[in-house]
């Protein structure tokens, strides 16, 4: 793999107006997936709106991939169903975290940069990536695809990789 860019600290925030797919409700989870590397959120009993406020954890390499997002719903006897999918691409922040470094940004509040939805990405709408005091963070909504409805609020941070110290 290539050079380490930081760790990808994603907070699952909660969900919005997910579909039902037991009998009047959903037990819904997110698998979440970048690159070989895979986090899965706890199930939440009987919900369509759910809040996790789980944080997941990846390591960000060169090349920078895609974020992928699947909901499930927890079923005990037979294979869980799926309620949706999303992705979102990484470059975005990973720019904007090259941006921070050169333009030597570390206190206070920063907006680097804005992302709209396009066809390139899930977004519901559109996207800030700050630098608050030295961490790049940037919340996002994505809406659910092959679904009738519902969004994920997903809260990204990326934290820069230790330097290497020289002796």
């Amino acid at each position: 793999m290539g050079e380490q860019l930081g760790l990808l600290k994603v907070t699952v925030v909660l969900g919005r107006r997910l579909v039902i797919r037991d009998f009047k409700t959903s037990d819904p989870y997110v698998v979440l997936k970048l690159g070989n590397q895979t986090a899965k959120t706890k199930v939440i009993n009987s919900c369509l709106n759910p809040v996790w406020n789980e944080e997941l954890s990846f390591s960000l390499r060169e090349p920078v991939g895609v974020l992928s997002l699947e909901v499930f719903d927890k079923d005990r006897f037979k294979a869980d169903d799926k309620m949706g999918h999303a992705h979102l691409n990484l470059q975005p922040i990973a720019s904007a975290a090259r941006l921070k470094q050169f333009a030597k940004v570390s206190s206070g509040e920063t907006i680097l940069r804005k992302v709209v939805p396009d066809t390139d990405n899930c977004l519901a709408r559109e996207s800030s990536i700050s630098c608050i005091n030295g961490e790049v963070v940037q919340s996002v909504w994505l809406r659910l695809c092959a679904v009738e409805s519902g969004e994920i609020e997903l809260k990204i941070k990326l934290i820069d990789p230790p330097v290497a110290s020289s002796k």
